[in-house]
């Protein structure tokens, strides 16, 4: 017997959908038959990036693919961003919780931009996605959040992002509870190295020691990290709710 995710009628909305992962994920869920909304920051070439692919995936599917400019950490811009997917999409089903930035620097180099900065996107910018997706969800849909290993390891010079990412991790152990009574599940992912143009920015002597630590020998895939995203909105995990799953290839430090 053969399974099929079909999320036809649905609606997700991906933030950080420009590139990456989170441009996977809007691929991935469109594929599932969703309607996608690609939510950029404006900044470079975010806003081509994210009509470029909006345009990819309506040439296949008329309708199907909307882009929405809005900054996560500024929490007027996303409550505006909720108003135009309800008024664009008729409501929301998925919210997945991909925008983030990185600023490396140890604790005693750190300035106070760079802490603030990370955290303002990191983790204000996934409670602010929530708090308003909240008022446009249906009954039944659920939140995925981008957690990190590096919440986990506590990697050298990451102060900033791995506190961030280990508040997004315990801020789904709550909504899980507090999104309950209306069935909404959330969950975060947690992925190791991912190749991704960020990962590409990891000196290649680093890349190799990281390697070591995974028991599968390579880093993951954009694909392989897309595939547990759409797995924990769909009913084939609808008794799954308030859990970080791990996408790192066995990376135990």
């Amino acid at each position: 017997m053969s399974i099929l995710i079909d999320l036809s009628s649905k609606v997700a909305l991906i933030t950080g959908a420009s590139q990456g992962i989170g441009a996977q994920i809007a691929r991935t869920f469109h594929s599932a038959g969703a309607t996608v909304v690609l939510n950029h920051p404006g900044i470079g070439t975010t806003g081509n990036d994210a009509h470029v692919i909006a345009a990819e995936l309506n040439a296949q599917r008329p309708n199907s693919a909307l882009v929405i400019k809005a900054d996560v950490s500024k929490p007027e811009e996303v409550q505006t961003m909720m108003q135009e997917v309800k008024s664009k999409a008729g409501g929301l089903d998925f919210l997945i919780n991909n925008a983030a930035i990185i600023k490396d620097r140890t604790i005693s180099k750190m300035d106070l931009d760079e802490w603030d900065a990370v955290i303002d996107v990191n983790l204000s910018g996934v409670f602010y996605c929530c708090k308003y997706a909240l008022e446009i969800m249906r009954d039944q849909g659920a939140i995925v959040s981008f957690g990190s290993i590096a919440a986990i390891q506590g990697f050298f010079g990451q102060a900033n992002y791995a506190s961030a990412k280990a508040g997004v991790q315990a801020m789904m152990r709550v909504l899980s509870r507090e999104a309950a009574r209306k069935q909404i599940r959330a969950n975060a992912v947690a992925p190791g190295v991912i190749n991704t143009s960020m990962a590409a920015t990891i000196p290649e002597s680093v890349r190799a020691e990281m390697l070591k630590n995974v028991p599968l020998a390579r880093f993951g895939s954009v694909e392989e990290v897309a595939h547990v995203v759409l797995f924990l909105c769909s009913p084939l995990a609808s008794y799954v709710t308030g859990q970080t799953i791990e996408i790192n290839g066995g990376w135990r430090g």
